[in-house]
């Protein structure tokens, strides 16, 4: 077959599209009569209740993502017996199983049905997750754990289901607005937003147990109050959600998403085909971020237990807090530079930064942590330097690097191995500081972030000089060369179509 061109769909051309505000999941094409001004009114508010929601909700997912950094301290106090490290990795490792099966099935679900659907489903099944949590009781305390397992996953799913869901919306939401400048917008509503989880459940534990009058003794009050406390913690998970459920009724789908999807029969093949190294990618680096990150973040306050004996409950959260807090400095530098320093060379500079830190930590790890503050402080810079490289970079990789028909599952896909990533290192923490010693925890994050600096090296490609209009052309171009072209394209409210482009003969993008 001939290879075509086709044109860039650019935006001024584009026909002025809205959609009913009927169930949460309605996506259908308002009637026609709406003034012009008034859809273009719609769409731009939308746009910006797009990144609302989405910055709000994930601030929500960094919210749950944390909370076992304080249950695991106060369920080890209370049932020191029962809560032994099989059972807390369990626990812990529920919410991360939830989410691998979120990131895939809900990465499918917005690309085949729509953003706004995927984005209310898991609004959904965090508060009935977060419900479960609050609520989990049995006749006895393992009964309990393993209701807040299944609890925890199902708020897991739903958490999972944010990543692709809100993190497609933000990046398709701010192109829209911001084009090539997406990229700091996209960091501050994603991975800033995630990462402000930790000090909030950690600075709500203090400020709770604190008006409590807890004193850190074995008595009946004390341990009353602890267990009222980490059940107020889940309850209060249940409002972030809800606060936005509204935003997310109201919002529509974004306009690339409208003229792009690819709603029926998907070509899987093809998708492997081209886009197998990307996914290597892009998928190989979560996973090596995550394995680091995840337990880091998950055993902070064991960690940090450890190397303060006797410290206590409280003193240990607040340690943990300081140690969040001083993690969120590499949010907002890479937000910054990534204008300049570009996306791969961001990625790489982060994982750098595991591999420097994580050394200094681990080889002096017997030295370093006879001087807490200075302990404290190198662990943050390693835990900061993942949030400038690849917590920043790989959202933003993912979402720029495939067609807005595919992206969902494209970045589902890549989260989930992500997750997978989290929940082995989160299943290995434990028994590599048991039979190896504390400082390889550090040791093994040096060495992935040599991997890291070699994946982002040869296998991502930096697209963020394009605006996201650039892959989805040459993505149809590829289906019309492979014998795809009369794939429907379109959520159905226009008609657009690879087949329509075939007989084009120029391929443009906006200078």
């Amino acid at each position: 077959m001939t290879a075509t061109t086709v044109p860039e769909y650019s935006p001024d051309t584009e026909k002025d599209v809205t959609f009913a505000q009927g169930s949460a999941g309605s996506d259908v094409a308002a009637e026609p009569e709406l003034h012009s001004e008034e859809l273009e009114y719609k769409a731009k508010a939308s746009d910006y209740f797009t990144l609302m929601a989405s910055g709000f909700a994930l601030v929500s997912d960094g919210y749950q993502n944390n909370l076992a950094t304080v249950f695991n301290a106060v369920f080890k106090i209370l049932y020191p017996a029962i809560y032994t490290s099989v059972v807390s990795t369990r626990v812990s490792n529920s919410l991360l199983v939830g989410e691998v099966l979120g990131q895939v099935v809900v990465g499918l679900i917005c690309d085949r049905i729509g953003r706004k659907t995927a984005m209310v489903g898991t609004t959904l099944l965090i508060v009935l997750g977060g419900i479960l949590s609050t609520a989990a009781t049995a006749p006895t305390p393992e009964g309990m754990f393993w209701m807040l397992t299944v609890a925890r996953g199902t708020v897991g799913v739903g958490v999972g289901g944010e990543y692709p869901a809100c993190s497609t919306s933000a990046s398709e939401a701010a192109n829209e607005k911001f084009g090539r400048d997406r990229g700091k917008v996209f960091i501050l509503v994603t991975n800033l937003m995630l990462s402000i989880g930790g000090p909030i459940v950690i600075s709500l534990f203090l400020l709770i147990i604190n008006a409590a009058g807890y004193k850190g003794t074995k008595s009946a009050s004390d341990i009353h109050k602890l267990q009222y406390t980490w059940r107020i913690l889940m309850g209060l998970g249940i409002l972030i959600p809800l606060s936005v459920f509204w935003f997310r009724l109201r919002m529509m789908n974004p306009k690339i998403y409208r003229r792009n999807a690819i709603r029926r029969n998907p070509p899987y093949g093809l998708i492997v085909k081209r886009y197998w190294k990307t996914l290597l990618g892009t998928a190989g680096t979560w996973f090596l971020y995550d394995f680091v990150t995840f337990p880091n973040g998950i055993f902070s306050s064991t960690i940090i237990a450890s190397v303060i004996p006797g410290a206590g409950l409280i003193r240990t959260m607040e340690w943990t807090l300081l140690l969040s807090v001083l993690s969120l400095p590499g949010v907002f530098l890479g937000a910054w530079v990534v204008k300049y320093t570009g996306r791969r060379n961001l990625l790489m500079m982060g994982f750098s930064g595991y591999i420097v830190f994580g050394l200094i930590v681990g080889l002096s790890y017997d030295k370093i942590t006879k001087v807490v503050p200075a302990f404290i402080i190198m662990y943050a810079l390693m835990q900061s330097s993942g949030n400038f490289g690849p917590g920043n970079m790989e959202g933003t990789i993912s979402a720029e690097s495939y067609p807005t028909s595919i992206r969902g599952t494209c970045y589902g896909f890549s989260a989930a191995i992500g997750k997978t990533g989290a929940a082995i290192g989160t299943q290995v923490f434990t028994p590599i500081q048991s039979k190896l010693g504390k400082r390889y925890t550090f040791i093994i994050a040096a060495c992935c972030g040599v991997a890291g600096v070699l994946l982002a090296f040869f296998f991502v490609e930096d697209k963020g000089k394009d605006k996201l209009e650039k892959e989805d052309e040459l993505w149809r171009q590829y289906l019309v060369d492979n014998g795809y072209g009369d794939i429907q394209m379109g959520d159905g409210s226009e008609e657009h179509s690879a087949k329509a482009n075939a007989d084009v003969e120029k391929l443009e993008f906006e200078k």
